[in-house]
């Protein structure tokens, strides 16, 4: 791949699996950035933008979305085959989205309850992760990522420089600007102490709880913060739910709402 500057400019794309479309409405939110940055680089593919070639050869392709269909499993490893960075961005990319709550379960049974015809619903029995399907470069967390991480990934790659992924807690964050506490000071079961930061302690300022949007962080201990939420009166399968919320297969959310969420005995 030219570096940014060179008279070929890199191609890159954004691809759309299982999702919402916030992540690649972090793209469009750029704004005049977006546009700038569309002077160094050809977006080949991007459909909400415009531009669709979906098996055109690219440096970077960015991909929002799961896996959770027979159609994706095969598509993302054409995507994978045909270009040279491969970074999943947001919840459903990095670790399968809200919609791998049904991997916990009958996903086949869901589609009966909900579908007079499920047969013609084409399904995976699990929603995973583009990692989980083939290798990837670099993945950016969130739900939904943010412009910043987008244009910092971007500019990285165009370089030929690793991205630097964020490394703090949401606590942390919060400590940096002076937000009151909301689970010391309002008890609210906030998900700060094992969640990764990246989106400004966005929720603590405006004075509700964490939800684990950006994934787990460095070495968390969620069995500790259980007993917390636990101590505020939060019931074993609430505590569970709060682990499972966005990043259920993620480690160690994932284990930590397995160990809270059945049995129907104590807590870890």
């Amino acid at each position: 791949m030219g570096k940014a500057g060179d008279e070929a400019k890199p191609r890159v794309a954004v691809h759309k699996f299982s999702s919402c479309d916030g992540c690649q409405l972090a793209f469009l939110d750029l704004g005049e950035d977006l546009v700038r940055l569309a002077e160094l680089v050809d977006f080949v593919h991007f459909a909400e933008a415009g531009p669709v070639d979906p098996e055109a050869e690219t440096d970077i392709a960015f991909v929002e979305g799961s896996i959770s269909t027979p159609g994706e499993a095969e598509r993302i490893k054409r995507i994978r085959a045909n270009t040279r960075y491969l970074v999943p961005i947001g919840a459903c990319a990095t670790s399968g989205g809200i919609q791998a709550l049904r991997n916990l379960h009958d996903g086949k049974q869901w589609l009966a309850d909900v579908y007079p015809s499920p047969e013609y619903v084409e399904s995976l029995a699990t929603s995973t992760g583009i990692a989980d399907n083939v290798t990837v470069d670099y993945q950016l967390w969130g739900c939904p990522v943010n412009g910043r991480q987008v244009l910092a990934a971007v500019r990285a790659l165009l370089w030929g420089v690793d991205p630097v992924p964020e490394r703090d807690k949401v606590c942390m964050e919060c400590k940096r600007a002076g937000h009151v506490c909301v689970l010391v000071s309002r008890g609210q079961p906030c998900l700060g102490p094992v969640t990764v930061t990246g989106c400004g302690a966005l929720c603590p300022a405006f004075g509700r709880d964490c939800y684990g949007c950006y994934g787990p962080a460095e070495n968390p201990n969620p069995d500790a913060l259980g007993r917390r939420f636990e101590g505020l009166g939060l019931m074993r399968e609430d505590v569970a739910r709060r682990f499972h919320f966005i990043h259920s297969h993620r480690e160690p959310l994932h284990g930590a709402g397995l160990r809270w969420g059945g049995g129907g005995g104590r807590g870890p």
